[in-house]
């Protein structure tokens, strides 16, 4: 009985010394940021070993102490990339993502059409009121958003996107009756 103690107690020390503890997880950096390698960490000492137990019976076997985890390696520097040469032609060389915008029925295109135009129709009136008008700083701010909207539902309505226009159409509108309310 005494041996399986002996043994349990010394299988206990060395899975406690040999355990994860010093293990460090390190996460890679993402590609767009880079950093410094990290610094050299000084290696661990060894383990101090639990002094032998005084029986009568005969020694446990020596268990040889855990390896040293390896050190960690410099990773050599990220080279450097060029800086783009400038080119006659400043305009970028990437083309416009794709919109995507869902499919509507004839009917439903048909709808949207028409409410986008009402939409811009009023929210266009509704700021020719503030034209001539001494308007304050919030209300200067809301006519530049009102402008900001419906310039954003002319572009979508040159792309085709009726449901992108329309939503703006209408927060232009919503927008403008507010102006309107304020004066």
């Amino acid at each position: 009985m005494r041996k399986i103690q002996l043994l349990a107690l010394l299988c206990a020390v060395s899975a406690g010394l040999a355990g994860c503890a010093s293990k460090q997880i390190v996460r890679a950096a993402p590609p767009s940021v880079s950093t410094p390698p990290p610094a050299e960490t000084s290696p661990m000492p060894p383990p101090e070993t639990p002094p032998p137990m005084s029986t009568t019976e005969e020694p446990a076997p020596e268990v040889p102490s855990p390896a040293l985890p390896p050190s960690p390696a410099k990773r050599p520097p990220a080279p450097r990339r060029p800086a783009p040469a400038e080119t006659a032609d400043p305009t970028p060389a990437k083309p416009a993502p794709p919109q995507i915008s869902p499919q509507l029925s004839a009917r439903d295109l048909q709808a949207t059409k028409t409410n986008t135009t009402t939409n811009i129709t009023t929210a266009e009136q509704n700021l020719q009121l503030a034209n001539g008008k001494q308007l304050s700083p919030a209300q200067k701010d809301l006519t530049e958003k009102i402008k900001g909207f419906l310039s954003q539902s002319h572009e979508a309505i040159m792309a085709d996107d009726w449901v992108r226009a329309q939503n703006l159409a209408e927060k232009a509108r919503v927008l403008s009756a507010e102006l309107v309310k304020s004066f």
